[in-house]
């Protein structure tokens, strides 16, 4: 799976709540409007997009820190298509990741307005604005849990030491670096979970679940285990585990919906470990058949349960590369192989056509989220690749 560089600049800023009632609903609906008229037809697919201003207080004087470093990444991203410019965005309970593919100075009000949210034209003075492409939910009305994710982030103006929410959100936008070279909006990463929907799109199928995760967070997986997770594991996770809870009583309830969101986290879970992997195997051990072609894992396949149990079970070069250069490398190529295979068994009917059964549900939910019994998802959570 392609990462971006660990070195390319990115910005973290907070939204104002004085500006609007929620500014991130309003870009939110926006985004939404035009990914909607390009599903009818009614728009080509380079509309679809959004501006994000950044607004000048009118208390500050002095001319923006950051502008020219905010306008120098503004033309790499014009030079490289590839590069993947990410804004985060928090209100302090919540943490997004806006995917920025340009940045202007021009006044964008003036020959764009049906892709700019209504309260910016109010008497606002913008600094420069972002243009963005797609927004992707981290964490939801969790503030731990955002102090926990930005993490990630480096702050280039003091020192590259983590960014900290608390005493560290001056002089906005920061200008950040993410080690990990993730990527969020690249299509080999997102359409395997979003099933080729923009983030914006998936999330809007999954409100109300920041009180799940965080119950969870807190009371089940603990934060280490919680915040090893992929975000996109962490929503199918509370999905079903709020499904799940909803439905326990119901005995005639179909909880193939259950199983197939847990399942959903395990294979975007594994694929995001070996995605974080690869890069250090050699390119003959990541040689392996899938479904009778020979293909390098590196590139960037996505793997289904299925696939995942046989390639990492059955390729004894792949296999033994993995145990050696992964933490808990020895459950991860051993063990689990059998689980998924197992899993996929009840996934698949559960996914299309035959009932899941509660009692199918309950043994296979305590499984996977340690009801009982140390998780299957925890286990997972411990797997990293060696420092």
């Amino acid at each position: 799976m392609s990462e971006a560089k660990a070195g390319q600049r990115h910005f973290v800023d907070v939204w104002n709540p004085s500006y609007a009632s929620n500014a991130m609903e309003a870009h939110l609906a926006v985004l939404l409007h035009w990914a909607a008229k390009y599903d009818a037809d009614e728009a080509d697919e380079e509309e679809i997009y959004v501006w994000w201003g950044k607004v000048r207080s009118p208390n500050r004087l002095q001319p923006l820190k950051h502008l020219d470093s905010a306008l120098a990444i503004g033309q790499e991203l014009d030079q490289d298509e590839d590069r993947e410019g990410h804004l985060y965005l928090t209100d302090y309970r919540s943490l997004y990741v806006a995917h920025v593919d340009r940045i202007t100075q021009e006044d964008v009000r003036s020959r764009s307005l049906d892709h700019v949210p209504a309260y910016y034209t109010q008497n606002l003075e913008c600094d420069f604005w972002y243009r963005v492409v797609d927004i992707r939910r981290l964490v939801a009305d969790d503030t731990l849990g955002v102090i926990a994710e930005l993490k990630n982030l480096r702050n280039v103006d003091y020192s590259d030491r983590p960014v900290s929410l608390y005493g560290g959100m001056v002089d906005l936008p920061l200008i950040v670096v993410r080690p990990d070279g993730a990527r969020f909006f690249d299509p080999a990463v997102r359409d395997p979970v979003t099933e080729g929907t923009l983030w914006a799109e998936f999330d809007a199928q999954s409100v109300g679940l920041g009180a799940m995760e965080r119950e969870l967070r807190e009371n089940l997986f603990g934060d280490a285990a919680w915040m090893a997770l992929e975000p996109a594991a962490r929503t199918f996770i509370a999905t079903a585990e709020k499904v799940f809870r909803d439905h326990r009583s119901d005995a005639a309830f179909d909880f193939g919906p259950v199983v197939g969101s847990f399942s959903k986290a395990v294979e975007v879970t594994c694929n995001a470990i070996l995605s974080r992997v690869l890069g250090r195997i050699p390119v003959q051990a990541r040689r392996v058949n899938v479904d009778g072609q020979t293909i390098d894992l590196g590139e960037g396949r996505h793997l289904t349960l299925g696939e995942f149990a046989r390639v990492v079970g059955g390729e004894r070069a792949l296999n033994t590369e993995l145990t050696r250069r992964l933490e808990n490398g020895s459950w991860f190529t051993g063990s689990l192989p059998a689980i998924l295979d197992d899993l996929r068994t009840v996934r698949n009917p559960g996914t299309h056509a035959e009932r899941v059964e509660r009692e199918t549900a309950t043994r296979w939910r305590d499984r996977l989220v340690g009801v009982g019994t140390q998780g299957i998802l925890v286990e997972l959570a411990r797997v990293r690749p060696r420092a």
